[in-house]
């Protein structure tokens, strides 16, 4: 029997986000179960990638007489496009499935939040009740539930609070290529007889360097490098960033609680290249014991690595330079907090180019062609 295959239309695949899930799917073969279509914004016309569909040329992004020949489309383009092009192409009255990185349509009753494993009794739900939309969610938030997985799956969490800290790369390549300047231009002041230096000199002129009028700043607009920035994306009401305000809506979306869970949080941005972290405070609405709680941890989801609570292992496995580039979540810091046997401390980390970005898209992708 022919297997007729999907026409799937890739936009934003050069991207951080579309690059990685592009190298995931080349892991998984996924491209043999599908058509692949490659569209660009900017270079309509150039060569498209090996694994093209059509004759091997990029095809116009905006062109909604094309895009309405697609039975899927995935984008990683980013917002701007998503406001411009989904609308339009709605109106024209397609009816195929959406799949999209990013934030636009998450909010919207039509939009399935896509976290499998944690979520997939909701991406049922949504392909039950024929929605199209699928949206990946936001990438602190992804790695927090993946991080914890059953203890939210069964609604054991009375209410959490993260401090996040997360990397350039969640700010995109711009900003990771800036903070690498930093650095650089950092080190061009001090490096020279560094060893036989007073430490003090040594601060005073990187301080001195900060306020250079050619230090690059361009796109964080101040210092990351040897810094830290406790604020991420635009001011938002009741004091939250943009960012923080993810935190409560999208975790119940995700898991489709009617009665939601209080979650808060401060995010920090911090100069690691990549991978997201977070420190957790939990309140449970029981007394678990922690083996227990460990359990249910260790047995979430395939891709979970507990770190046990040592110095020795946390500081080797729970750490940026240890998980970037992996599949695997790493949790530790488990512990119960002097607050009281129902408090719960942890750490989250994972890449956020992969759970936290690429591959939950890659997981709808390829559940909705097989």
């Amino acid at each position: 029997m022919e297997v007729i295959m999907m026409d799937v239309g890739l936009i934003g695949w050069r991207g951080m986000v579309g690059t990685v899930l592009l190298q995931r799917m080349r892991e998984e073969d996924d491209f043999k179960h599908l058509n692949a279509h490659f569209y660009s914004t900017s270079n309509p016309g150039g060569e498209a990638p090996k694994e093209d569909s059509g004759n091997g040329v990029l095809k116009d992004a905006f062109d909604i007489k094309t895009l309405k020949k697609m039975d899927m489309i995935l984008t990683c383009q980013g917002g701007d496009y998503t406001q411009k092009v989904y609308p339009e192409l709605r109106k024209t009255g397609w009816k195929g499935y959406w799949i999209d990185a990013a934030s636009t349509l998450r909010g919207e009753d039509s939009s399935v939040l896509v976290l499998d494993p944690i979520n997939s009794n909701q991406i049922e739900k949504g392909l039950s009740e024929g929605k199209k939309d699928f949206v990946g969610a936001n990438c602190t938030v992804s790695l927090m539930l993946m991080g914890l997985g059953d203890l939210f799956k069964k609604d054991l969490v009375e209410w959490t609070t993260a401090m996040t800290y997360q990397a350039a790369s969640g700010a995109g390549v711009n900003h990771m290529k800036e903070l690498l300047k930093q650095m650089h231009f950092l080190s061009g002041k001090v490096n020279e007889g560094i060893d036989k230096r007073d430490i003090f000199d040594v601060d005073q002129a990187i301080n001195k360097a900060f306020l250079e009028k050619d230090f690059p700043q361009e796109f964080f607009g101040y210092p990351l490098a040897a810094n830290l920035l406790p604020w991420i994306d635009t001011e938002v009401e009741k004091g939250q960033s943009r960012e923080e305000s993810k935190a409560y809506l999208e975790t119940n979306k995700i898991l489709g609680f009617k009665n939601k869970i209080p979650v808060d949080s401060t995010c920090v941005r911090v100069g690691a290249l990549r991978c997201h972290s977070q420190a957790l405070t939990i309140k449970l609405k029981k007394n678990i014991p922690i083996d227990e709680i460990e359990g249910m941890i260790k047995d979430s989801h395939e891709w979970i690595t507990l770190v046990p609570n040592k110095k020795e292992e946390t500081l080797k496995q729970l750490t940026p330079v240890n998980v970037s580039g992996k599949l695997q979540i790493y949790t530790g810091r488990v512990r119960k907090m002097l607050m009281g046997d129902q408090y719960l401390n942890a750490f989250t980390l994972g890449d956020q180019l992969l759970w936290g970005a690429a591959e939950p898209l890659r997981r709808i992708l390829r559940k909705l062609l097989i």
